[in-house]
């Protein structure tokens, strides 16, 4: 064994540090702050407004994988939800940031979707992401509710958030797998709350 990969985590650290930041999340954010999340998110489905999500690297994959999970199916068969990711369309967020900036992708695509009542939902591990805090403030103008996935201290996003859900961390892949679990609880309980409607 050589001396780097001596200092490397085992698999078995590795899953230890995920366990404990899934129990520090358990214990630290409050799950009426997470009904509230689901609440804004069935208030607006169901009311046939929209959900956009967004997020860049990593996050941009949780952000599809939230939309895929809402107009597809999670658990239940159902009509299609009015999800909007805004990290997937190649030629928007390629033209726009050529000709404009990348800071801006997400706030104009905000502009062309939003609607009063509908909700934007962001993924930033840093909670400092240009492109996302802008949206935020975009989103916020034209009368939608925010809500952050964040890491710890939610970062510029915290004040601009209706809804801020930070992780207890600042260890990216650590965040972004606690991520998946509020998500995929976000998930299912909008699913069952919109199934019969």
């Amino acid at each position: 064994m050589d001396a780097s990969s001596a200092a490397r985590p085992s698999l078995t650290d590795y899953l230890d540090a995920s366990i404990e930041v899934l129990r520090k999340t358990r214990d630290t954010l409050p799950p009426a702050l997470v009904a509230e999340a689901v609440d804004r998110v069935v208030t607006a489905l169901g009311q046939g407004r929209p959900l956009l999500v967004c997020g860049n690297g990593g996050s941009a994959s949780d952000a599809q994988h939230i939309t895929g999970e809402l107009v597809g199916r999670f658990l239940k068969e159902r009509r299609a939800l009015k999800a909007i990711c805004l990290s997937s369309n190649a030629a928007v967020l390629t033209a726009w940031a050529n000709d404009y900036s990348y800071e801006s992708v997400f706030a104009r695509q905000v502009e062309a979707y939003a609607e009063a009542g509908g909700v934007l939902l962001g993924l930033s591990t840093s909670g400092n992401s240009p492109n996302v805090v802008a949206a935020f403030e975009t989103a916020r103008q034209l009368g939608m509710t925010t809500v952050a996935l964040t890491g710890e201290g939610g970062g510029k996003l915290a004040a601009l958030s209706d809804v801020l859900l930070a992780v207890p961390s600042r260890h990216t892949p650590l965040i972004q797998q606690a991520h998946i679990c509020l998500y995929h609880h976000l998930c299912e309980e909008v699913e069952a709350r919109l199934a019969g409607v």
